[in-house]
């Protein structure tokens, strides 16, 4: 293991925030889209484990067109994209009925969460979903999140799980992604074809080699595959999230990963490190925040920037937007993700966290901008 991956998770015990990611075939007892309750029973106590040892639990849960396919007494066969459509808006009432009364048994709270590709790529929808998981998490619950499919097209819908999951992952700096299958992991080929095909138990780095091991998606309702639990793989290591491919057939499969079989990739940063990364290079800054001495001190302690520090505002942006910061001699301290339009902002610029709802109409944020949304230079 390179030095890049000496702070990366080493066990889903030790996991601060984990995404488990539910394939239809896992959560279907067969084709008819009948639901596996017993299954699901077995994985929300193993869930309620996790919680109480401190970590916050994501689910990214499939099934909801398997489950409206047989509500709606449509055809086993290939869906038209309405058809499909229409399946996931009657089948996800079902679903999210499900997983609520497999946690009830926990006293544990659930809410469900529909995103489309925008929502985790549009900086503005990016933070509005990401502060939503937040607060579910906060509160403890867990939240429920599944593709928007009864709005997405084949040209924008993320086309499987496994990368919205991943795609969850970098946007909430999770330190942990279990990628549950009817798979125990990766193989140097396809096993069901090759039965020389040697187990892969560790991938420190997602190399060619590593990505010309995957084979085609099993025949059924399933839309991924290992080629796109690769992909997922790819974008949540380098967003400082371990990832995890295991069977998950049996009851109680997520409480035996640690020791047992199954494909283990090692993050190559930190999750903060890779959303630092993300906000610095990736963003074109929209306007500046000039700010007094108290907040760069504060900014250099690791500390927010609060409305009460900010000087002036310039520059026309809208909440969500990339804002550079800068001092009272106009020296560039940093950037980062602004809670507020440069209208809100010039209203609440030098006042106090507590006169923001006066000054607004609605209560927003403490922060002009949190401290996890933010990169300070040097």
């Amino acid at each position: 293991m390179d030095a890049m991956t000496e702070n990366s998770l080493k066990s889903l015990s030790s996991a601060k925030r984990l995404i488990i990611k539910i394939g239809s075939a896992l959560l279907t007892t067969d084709k008819s889209g009948e639901l596996n309750h017993n299954w699901l029973s077995s994985l929300a106590d193993d869930i309620a484990t996790f919680k109480r040892n401190g970590a916050e639990i994501i689910i990214v849960s499939s099934g909801a067109v398997a489950v409206g396919r047989q509500a709606l007494g449509l055809s086993l066969g290939q869906l038209r994209l309405e058809e499909k459509q229409a399946a996931a808006a009657a089948g996800q009432i079902g679903l999210f009925h499900a997983w609520q009364e497999a946690f009830a048994r926990h006293d544990t709270r659930t809410a469900q969460i529909l995103l489309t590709p925008g929502d985790t790529e549009e900086r503005r929808r990016h933070l509005n979903a990401r502060n939503t998981i937040e607060t579910l998490l906060s509160l403890g619950a867990v939240p429920v999140i599944n593709e928007n499919d009864t709005v997405a097209t084949e040209e924008i819908r993320f086309g499987d799980n496994d990368r919205l999951a991943a795609r969850v992952a970098q946007m909430i700096g999770a330190d942990g992604l279990v990628l549950l299958s009817d798979i125990d992991g990766l193989y140097s080929a396809d096993p069901r074809h090759d039965q020389s095909a040697e187990f892969i138990s560790e991938v420190a780095e997602i190399t060619s080699e590593i990505e010309g091991m995957a084979g085609e998606a099993a025949p059924g309702y399933s839309s991924g595959g290992m080629v796109t639990k690769i992909e997922a793989a790819k974008i949540a290591t380098r967003a400082g999230c371990a990832v995890v491919i295991a069977d998950g057939k049996a009851h109680h499969s997520l409480s035996t990963i640690d020791g047992g079989t199954r494909t283990w990739f090692h993050a190559t940063a930190t999750p903060s490190t890779a959303r630092k990364r993300w906000i610095a290079g990736a963003l074109t800054p929209g306007g500046v925040l000039t700010i007094d001495s108290g907040a760069v001190k504060a900014l250099g302690n690791g500390k927010s920037l609060l409305p009460a520090g900010v000087i002036s505002v310039s520059g026309d942006f809208e909440r969500g937007d990339a804002v550079v910061i800068e001092n009272s001699a106009k020296d560039r301290i940093g950037c980062g993700l602004v809670a507020y339009s440069s209208k809100d902002a010039n209203l609440i610029a030098g006042h106090k966290t507590g006169e923001i709802e006066a000054l607004l109409g609605y209560r927003g944020r403490d922060e002009m901008m949190h401290r996890d949304d933010l990169v300070i230079d040097g």
